[in-house]
């Protein structure tokens, strides 16, 4: 039997959080305390490239180590992730851990016409318990979950969609507010990327609620087992609701919006993608730049109260004399365009989408250090179960990054990421980023979409895809990285 004498691995996860919001990663603006330190007694990935910029594909493949043609999630609400799937959690449990996971997985999303027809006929009484849902989350290996979708399940029109968070907000008398409320912002409509603060406490938002069920869960768990806690946190996906608190710290804040020239079509087949599905979700017509600092002032509000209740379950960890053996890891599924390029959300390669947050801290450091190199989400899992001493997963590309927090370790030499549905008529969209040049390619009809030269235009202004100085670039990169890697 496994003893304490192993590490326990915290991974703080959270939704839709760009790689640069924070003041490790050189924003003086946002209040990330508890990440910066995170990061100054540890390793810092600076160019973490996710598999795919939406959210359950990335998830996917943060799980598996797979990407995502392999595991065959390649969108939202499609697919669900298949549980008999070699995974981490499965792994670290032959190994002898204890697993648990607090918050989203997204490794399903709720079939909402099964349910509605399953409750048809209920009237206003309709309701669906989410928690129907813990079954299927538990079998790809946790011991205990308590999950939570998103926030607009919440308020779903006509169901009551029965959750932990629900259920608590109910019993204090603060969810139909909630709920009037996250309506208000309800997505694909034009209030989708409105900034608000939320009508609820700091000490009720759904990111504080998820860290004290990790914090108690944490506080009773009294197994000689080494544990692995997953904390998913929903935030700081839409809707752009912070707390009170720290809304009225970023209520006058100064923030430099990114880039703000939209990207312009090379051809019909990305032009399509454009203008159907990133310029519409985005509602680009009304990204002012007064409306993008109201959306980015909310958006820090939420990155900075997880950041805050990080460093509560940071400080339990160490009340109950873990320090020492407790390895943190922090990281995101996505970012968040933020206006940049007038777009919103994700569903693209630029920067600000594609890459991610990554920190590594162990209980202890020689040289803590920043890697600007190229490397993928799914290192991550083969870094967790390197550092658990259980096995890889032999299907995964995955590379552990123990190397570097240990003062060795080499980047890679490309990374992927991609959207889409590979030989549907929707579109395959891949992403090969090397250390100076990034392509996207779409795979069914063969159509090179983007070129960019990252060391000369780090903003991504300057498409080259139909450049005759940089044909042969392009096509390089397609035969020796995409290619091969897809064909494999």
């Amino acid at each position: 039997m496994a003893t304490r004498s192993r590490p326990n691995i915290v991974y703080l996860f959270s939704d839709q959080h760009r790689h640069d919001a924070m003041g490790c990663a050189g924003n003086s603006v946002i209040q990330t305390p508890n990440l910066d330190e995170l990061a100054s007694r540890g390793v810092r990935f600076s160019r973490t490239y996710c598999q795919s910029p939406i959210c359950m594909p990335s998830r996917a493949s943060v799980i598996s180590g797979l990407y995502t043609h392999q595991h065959g999630v390649s969108t939202n609400g499609i697919k669900d992730l298949d549980p008999e799937l070699p995974n981490m959690m499965k792994q670290l449990k032959k190994a002898d851990y204890t697993t648990a996971q607090i918050g989203k997985t997204h490794y399903h999303s709720p079939r909402l016409d099964r349910i509605l027809k399953d409750i048809e006929g209920t009237g206003d009484n309709a309701e669906f318990d989410m928690r129907e849902y813990d079954d299927f989350v538990r079998s790809f290996g946790f011991d205990y979950v308590l999950e939570e979708f998103d926030r607009y399940i919440h308020a779903y029109p006509g169901v009551k969609f029965i959750t932990p968070y629900t259920e608590y907000l109910e019993a204090k008398g603060l969810l139909e507010p909630y709920k009037k409320q996250v309506s208000s912002v309800w997505r694909l409509t034009p209030n989708h990327w409105n900034g608000l603060t939320s009508v609820l406490p700091q000490e009720d938002d759904l990111t504080s609620f998820l860290a004290d069920e990790a914090i108690k869960w944490l506080r009773n768990y009294h197994s000689d087992n080494p544990f692995y806690l997953t904390v998913s946190f929903v935030q700081p996906h839409v809707p752009l609701m912070d707390d009170p608190v720290w809304a009225d710290y970023y209520k006058d804040a100064e923030i430099s919006p990114g880039p703000r020239q939209a990207p312009e079509s090379p051809n019909e087949v990305w032009g399509n993608y454009l203008e159907n599905r990133l310029f519409k979700h985005s509602n680009s017509h009304l990204l002012s730049d007064e409306y993008v600092l109201n959306a980015a002032r909310h958006y820090y509000g939420m990155v900075s109260l997880i950041d805050q209740r990080i460093g509560d379950i940071i400080k339990t960890v160490e009340e109950l004399g873990w320090k020492d053996n407790t390895w943190f890891i922090y990281s995101s599924d996505h970012g968040e365009m933020l206006g940049d390029h007038n777009l919103m959300a994700k569903m693209n390669f630029y920067k600000s989408s594609v890459l991610v947050p990554a920190i590594i801290t162990p209980p202890e450091i020689k040289d803590p250090r920043v890697i600007d190199g190229v490397v993928e989400s799914i290192d991550l899992n083969a870094t967790i179960l390197d550092i658990a001493g259980a096995e890889p997963l032999s299907a995964s590309n995955a590379r552990s990054l123990l190397p570097f927090v240990n003062g060795e370790g080499s980047p890679r030499e490309v990374a992927f990421s991609s959207i889409g549905y590979r030989g549907e008529n929707r579109g395959y969209y891949f992403m090969a980023a090397t250390e100076k040049y990034r392509l996207t390619f779409e795979w069914n009809t063969g159509t090179p979409c983007e070129l960019f030269n990252l060391d000369e235009d780090p903003d991504e202004l300057h498409n080259l895809v139909n450049d005759p100085a940089y044909r042969s670039v392009r096509d390089d990169i397609v035969r020796t990285y995409i290619e091969p890697h897809l064909d494999g």
